[in-house]
């Protein structure tokens, strides 16, 4: 109807109206406003080019707005750069984003305060940044690498005068379009709407003015009378028991298709149009998560961050998630994923007097069952996510329902019916917060979350109109369901306890949330994967030494703002789509400094505790010279297990004197292999010679050819490349079946669409067995046998080293020794994905594969379609496959994807997806895993332990024979558990409030790890004075009261429950 020709009054783009000087920053560098405010600028205008990708650049607008312009309601400045923009005050202050383009996120419109309309002249100033909302794919396709070379015009830079009017009448036609085209053919409202748009058709002419007005009043049969008059009032009139609760949000992916100072801008650009709208909307509430971006808008733009200090002073800004990013909840680890709750919840209460009620992840590729009793330990009882309703397999059941964990925890989770995080706030959405939600029996709201999102944007005014309209179509039909504005999340989840007897008429869900989809974000990026493995067993240990030595040494300073922003760092990285491996090459230039940060400050932390604990001992690293005087080994174990184990010592000029310690030395001479046996989270100088109990390793080729390794416990053959024969020697049990062998194996890699996230499950139907070829004996014991191997594929080459020691895993009683591959990669295929497998004669119809403070069971058959979708899950450091009386584990050091197929475990290694990151793991990779036979059951083994080694290297050290004495804290842990073999202590800090309240506490951490009950002791060493013990929650909140009996704590354990003790010390009478 050609409405477009009358939606604005006048317009204005000439010299005299508008000047523009521009100053570019240099390279890819995001300058803050009062750097950019120091730099000449030259002039510039509208139809230029700026660019090229990533870059930012300055403007200074000087408008001169015509006199006769002040009878307008509306002046604005409409500045279209085709890309996303910011604009400031010219104190800096920033007013508004900008989203240029003809999206439908499109905000190209900045409306000019009325005050300075009448003034007749306006400054600003505006930040362009040479980026779209979904950063700049290279052919359109967004999830394809970015386009590095992309330049932006300026399309419009006017000074315009929209009629109001005209707007109105587009949102109200748009309305009653989607009435007549959404609600069922015939039904009242449809027939109404239909017929008033149709009317409309006939009587709008766009050269008669005042059939805008006509028109409108016809709208207004549908809306009601005098509905726009009453604005946000129209949410008070109707029915009361709305079963719609719009809430105004703006995902914004803390990096994905953009990098992390990306995301900085986006975040301030989003947040001040919230506060923009908030102005001219009463009725707006908005919400968003993710404390780290609160953190950078408080740093980088401190005077946005106070007004939505006030916003949410006032409680139209609303936070949620309690968590340091949006994270994936698959990978982290227990301790990390309750970081991200700790540091979210820290930061919220800090900077806004209060807690999140509401965990929210909506968009994580999958939700750990450990989740459930992780986020009602961080002071949360509601849970919101969505991603499930992408699943390619089976539709998730429930919409609102109790989320029971692996514990048995639950949690209050509603899943929007709307299906989506991004609604546009249109007659569609709301129906379907009615029409999708899959539990009315028991709750009949739904949460319509609506807003541009992912890369930020949020709610347009747009979308807060059309919500106006349909309440006011719903106040006069009941056609339509009832949406209301004005609540927060926590209040939508308070009326559905209120409605559902506290839940109790709400159905459950137990266990993981697994999602049918976004499987190879389990291996995508490797490199990230190990990094973040690395760097959480690094930070355990790095608290655990850094909390003896100020213990031990009044005059160490423990240090806490160190170790945060280390935690700080590794919490960012693990965001849904950077630890998944799911963004542009950018984002991982970034994460691997914040990974090579963490290592480096890790490293010196536990330094300085050594120095402390260990004065005279200097660390043995490979390709450090050590001095001339070091003799003996020091191995420190910050496990909570017993060790006994074999471990590699480089052998320099300088280190002549540590010949003596090694049992056995390397074949070319430059390592020595050290047997040494510690205590739990102890020290002991390395042993020489054998244990009486232990026999040799051995690496032999049979006259066939055939390679072995073999020792007292385990043998393994290797024949024409791969793994034939897995024998348990003490009971003579061969593990592989008749037939088949074991070792890598390649597939095809090509997904329908989404190239760095999934794995298709017709993958597994073209496989290419690889052979161990150009296989050599590496070294034949006595402690350590091994092979080497070279792989040569097409594009790249495998080194694999194959070795057996001749101790068990672990200390239990008939543990086994683990077959131990490390492999050095060289990486150069495309779209293939590489897999460890290794089939055994075992039959279970469930594998177990370790999770958050506890494991998973999955299935190894495909009964059902549940059943067939995880043919590709995650697991940490172990997978495993038992049955009466034994069992064979797959142990990771930085790997996540598994499987286990009838009776073959898989280990994904390595993909090499193109999208969005066109070098995706090409390169050199170093990474482990192993084989490890288990007499007994899964729930008798040391399987769980083993793994817990695998990844803990012990931490040697060199010292002279003279100084080999160590603070009393090393000699024996001061805190150690007893009675329960299936509690494990995993975190030892200092408390979170000691500066703050000037004591000298320590966190104690606990998890049961086998999925059983537990009465534990928690022994306190008599050299530390306590005052008080308390049961706290996750934010140290005081739970209950302990009492220390003869020196212990007394513990009991549901299964895979997690508990943390506060120690409050005596500081004057601690030694």
């Amino acid at each position: 109807m050609n409405l477009s020709a009358v939606l604005y009054v006048d317009r204005r783009d000439d010299q005299e109206h508008v000047q523009m000087s521009v100053w570019s920053a240099p390279e890819r560098t995001k300058p803050l406003f009062e750097e950019a405010m120091k730099q000449k600028f030259k002039p510039a205008k509208k139809g230029d080019s700026f660019g090229p990708s990533w870059t930012n650049h300055w403007f200074k607008v000087n408008l001169k707005i015509p006199s006769e312009w002040t009878k307008y309601p509306v002046v604005q400045f409409e500045f279209d750069p085709g890309c996303e923009a910011m604009i400031f005050e010219t104190d800096g202050t920033p007013l508004q984003g900008i989203t240029g383009g003809g999206g439908g996120d499109r905000r190209v419109e900045y409306i000019i305060p009325h005050n300075i309309v009448k003034s007749g002249k306006h400054e600003f100033v505006i930040e362009m940044s040479c980026n779209g909302m979904f950063g700049i794919p290279w052919d359109g396709d967004i999830i394809q690498p970015p386009d590095m070379n992309r330049f932006f015009g300026i399309g419009t830079a006017d000074l315009v005068v929209p009629n109001q009017e005209a707007w109105g009448l587009r949102w109200d036609f748009n309305t009653l379009k989607e009435l007549s085209q959404t609600l069922p053919g015939n039904s009242p409202l449809q027939n109404q709407a239909l017929v008033a748009a149709n009317e409309i058709l006939n009587v709008f002419d766009h050269r008669d003015p005042s059939t805008i007005t006509k028109a409108r009043k016809i709208a207004a049969r549908v809306f009601g009378k005098d509905w726009e008059e009453k604005g946000a009032k129209i949410y008070e009139e109707g029915d009361k028991n709305a079963t719609v609760l719009g809430i105004g949000h703006c995902h914004i992916d803390t990096a994905w298709l953009w990098p992390y100072h990306v995301t900085q801008q986006k975040t301030a650009r989003s947040w001040s149009t919230q506060v923009d709208l908030m102005e001219r909307y009463p009725e707006h509430r908005f919400t968003c998560s993710s404390a780290q971006q609160y953190k950078w808008l408080e740093k980088q733009y401190p005077k946005l961050f106070n007004r939505i200090k006030d916003k949410i002073s006032s409680g139209q800004f609303h936070t949620v998630g309690g968590s340091w990013v949006e994270n994936d909840s698959n990978m982290p680890s227990g301790e990390a994923l309750a970081r991200q709750m700790i540091f979210g919840q820290r930061y919220f209460e800090s900077r806004f007097g209060a807690r999140c009620d509401t965990a929210w992840l909506p968009d994580s590729f999958g939700l750990s069952g450990a989740l459930p009793q992780i986020i009602r330990a961080a002071d949360m009882p509601y849970f919101f996510t969505q991603k499930l309703s992408w699943n390619n397999i089976n539709v998730f059941p429930h919409t609102t329902f109790n989320w029971v964990g692996i514990d048995g925890t639950q949690v209050l989770c509603h899943m929007t019916p709307v299906d989506t995080y991004t609604a546009q706030a249109n007659v569609g959405d709301v129906r379907r917060a009615q029409q999708n939600h899959k539990n009315l029996e028991s709750s009949e709201t739904g949460l319509l979350v609506f807003g541009n999102g992912d890369g930020g944007g949020g709610p347009l005014a747009k979308m807060l109109e059309s919500l106006r309209r349909i309440r006011a179509a719903s106040n006069q039909s009941r056609d339509l369901p009832v949406v209301t504005m004005g609540k927060t999340v926590g209040e939508f989840f308070e009326d559905i306890e209120a409605t559902s007897e506290e839940g109790k008429k709400l159905p459950k869900w137990h266990g993981e949330l697994y999602l049918e989809f976004h499987r190879g974000t389990y291996t995508s990026h490797g490199s990230i994967k190990k990094g973040n493995r690395k760097s959480e067993v690094l930070l355990r240990d790095v608290e655990y030494v850094a909390t003896l030595a100020s213990l031990y040494q009044k005059k160490y300073s423990y240090p806490k703002t160190k170790i945060d922003d280390s935690w700080e760092k590794v919490l960012l990285n693990q965001f849904h789509d950077v630890l998944p491996g799911s963004a542009i090459g950018m984002v991982y230039d970034d994460a691997e400094v914040l990974y090579a940060e963490v290592a480096k400050d890790g490293r010196d932390i536990i330094e300085g505790a050594f120095r402390v604990l260990m004065p005279e001992s200097t660390p043995i690293v490979k390709g450090s010279a050590l001095p001339s005087k070091a003799s003996r080994i020091v191995a420190v174990n910050t496990t909570p297990f017993p060790r006994r184990e074999v471990v590699e010592v480089p052998l320099g000029a300088s280190s002549s004197a540590l010949r003596k310690e090694a049992v056995q030395i390397s074949k070319s001479g430059d390592v020595g292999y050290v047997l040494v046996e510690e205590t739990a989270g102890g020290a002991a100088v390395g042993v020489r010679g054998m244990f009486a109990d232990i026999s040799p390793a051995s690496a032999s080729v049979t006259k066939d050819g055939d390679h072995v390794l073999q020792n007292s416990s385990v043998k393994m053959t290797i024949s024409k490349g791969r793994i034939v024969s897995l024998v348990d020697v003490a009971l003579d049990r061969e593990l592989i079946p008749a037939g088949e062998s074991g070792g890598l194996v390649i597939f095809e890699d090509r997904p329908l669409y989404w190239d760095a996230w999934d794995v298709e499950i017709y993958h597994l139907e073209k496989p290419t067995k690889l052979e161990f070829t150009n296989l050599k004996v590496l070294d034949n014991g006595p402690v350590r046998a091994s092979l080497q191997s070279e792989i040569k594929l097409s594009d790249s080459t495998i080194k694999l080293t194959i070795s057996l020691d001749a101790v068990p895993a672990t200390t239990q009683a008939n543990s086994r020794s683990f077959f131990r591959f490390d492999a050095h990669v060289d990486w150069h295929q495309r779209h293939q994905l590489l897999k460890f497998e290794i089939p055994v004669n075992v039959h279970s119809d469930n594998a177990f594969y370790e999770t958050q403070w506890g494991y998973v069971q999955r299935p190894t058959h495909r009964n059902t379609t549940w059943d067939a979708a995880k043919f590709e899950v995650c697991g940490h450091k172990y997978a495993d496959l038992s049955e009466y009386g034994y069992g064979v584990a797959l142990l990771s050091e930085s790997k996540y994807g598994f499987s286990c197929d009838a009776s073959t475990l898989r280990m994904s290694l390595l993909r090499a997806a193109t999208a969005p990151d066109a070098e995706q793991d090409q390169g050199e990779h170093e990474f482990s895993w192993g084989i490890l036979p288990h007499e007994g059951h899964f729930l008798q083994s040391d399987v769980p332990t083993a793994g817990y080694i695998f990844n803990s290297p012990l931490h040697l050290r060199a010292v002279a024979d003279n100084t080999v004495t160590f603070s009393v804290a090393l000699t024996k842990t001061p805190f150690q558990v007893s009675g329960a073999p299936n509690v494990v202590l995993e975190t030892i800090k200092r408390g979170d409030d000691d500066d703050r309240d000037g004591t000298t506490s320590v966190i104690l951490r606990l998890y049961e790890a086998f999925g059983g009950h537990a009465r534990a002791k928690l022994h306190v060493s008599d050299k530390i004075v306590v005052k008080k013990a308390s049961l706290v929650n996750l934010l140290e909140d005081e739970q209950q009261e302990l009492k220390l009996v003869d020196g212990a704590l007394a513990l009991e354990f549901r299964g895979f429950q997690f508990q943390t003790v506060k120690l409050v010390l005596d500081d004057s009478a601690t030694e």
